[in-house]
């Protein structure tokens, strides 16, 4: 037997461990990788399913239900593999409710919700909350924002755009419009032309750094190697709002957010204007709670928010973080401790945890 025979057993010795474990553990989380067979009984079944454990010798496993049909095997009455697994059902159901929501002319009650999904309301508000990361309230008013924000670039009135995103009264709106928008209705309309952002750009040793400040507190710290770049990264991101250079006392400013970098046990406490979606503010709001010197994993985060399944959004979110070390998003790493995902750089971010560490 030569060496890359061997390899190979080995490599398939490996999987069928780690199957196995599954099947041990009615790991559900493995549904849909594979299902295995029973020799003594002539199933097959899913790795979560809850009947008594089969004994090893007897076990088999299979990359899919018609190769297990194939091999003489029929289903499972009890984890029924040939079906949708309980996830994908939910997705699927969850998914339908984004979709209704969407279409609805105002915001469906979860009564209303729950209904058209058969479940309670308990329940639904649980389930859509796993699946999407956000409550269906919460799904319902980004949406109605999204809205808001298509009728007012479209050029309507902005009487027209409240009511035609499914706010029942202008009174309503205008409390939160600032939140909506983050400016007022006119001043979104007309491309952000009327609001005024101050910047200036320093030096730090992790490289160039922006500070830029609307009126309602920081609204973007940039990092990176090229100042100009960063100058034309804040146009992009606020194309008709008045740039304004920073005068001597909002150099100052920069002074601070640059000794929080250099010396991050000095702390950064400063009024901030984020803006995003309302997932991406949660998890926002989470890596905020993260204290300096510690990290966690993107699962980790999705857990805390209560969004396990929504590891992937967990990361994009980060990625779209524009305040660096004022939202900490260089405190996340990925499961084995390693790093990645940092939009300003891994060196910047290793550099940054490693201060944090000596703090």
């Amino acid at each position: 037997m030569n060496m890359s025979t061997r390899s190979e057993m080995r490599a398939a010795a490996t999987v069928a461990d780690a199957r196995w474990a599954a099947v041990a553990a009615r790991d559900s989380g493995a549904d849909g990788q594979f299902v295995y067979s029973v020799r003594t009984t002539g199933v097959y079944c899913r790795p979560g399913c809850p009947a008594r454990a089969a004994r090893p010798e007897n076990v088999a496993f299979h990359a899919s239900t018609a190769d297990a049909e194939r091999a003489g095997f029929r289903p499972c009455r009890r984890c029924k593999p040939d079906q949708p697994g309980v996830a994908a059902q939910q997705a699927a159901r969850v998914a339908d409710l984004c979709r209704y929501i969407e279409r609805a002319e105002h915001s469906p009650t979860l009564d209303e919700l729950a209904g058209r999904a058969g479940m309670s309301g308990f329940h639904l508000h649980r389930v859509f909350k796993a699946v999407t990361g956000l409550t269906p309230k919460a799904y319902a008013n980004a949406q109605r924002a999204r809205r808001m924000r298509r009728e007012l670039e479209a050029g309507g009135s902005v009487t027209a755009a409240i009511y035609g995103a499914g706010y029942n009264s202008d009174s309503r709106f205008y409390a939160q419009s600032d939140q909506v928008l983050g400016m007022t209705p006119s001043r979104f309309r007309a491309g952000g032309a009327d609001t005024e952002i101050r910047f200036a750009i320093g030096e730090c040793s992790l490289g160039a750094i922006l500070v830029a400040r609307s009126e309602r507190g920081v609204c973007a710290i940039l990092m990176g190697d090229d100042p100009q770049a960063l100058a034309r990264d804040l146009q992009d991101r606020f194309p008709k709002a008045h740039l304004i250079g920073g005068d001597a006392g909002f150099e100052r400013l920069v002074a601070q957010v640059v000794g929080h970098v250099e010396a991050p046990q000095r702390g950064l406490d400063l009024p901030l204007d984020v803006r995003g979606t309302a997932f991406q503010q949660r998890v926002w709001l989470a890596l905020r709670d993260i204290p300096a010197g510690q990290t966690v994993s993107y699962a980790e985060l999705a857990e805390r928010i209560g969004a396990p399944k929504s590891v992937r959004a967990v990361a994009q979110a980060c990625g779209a973080n524009a305040l660096a070390v004022a939202i900490p998003c260089h405190r996340v790493v990925r499961s084995d401790g390693a790093l990645s995902g940092y939009r300003w750089g891994v060196e910047r971010k290793r550099a940054l945890l490693e201060r944090e560490a000596l703090a």
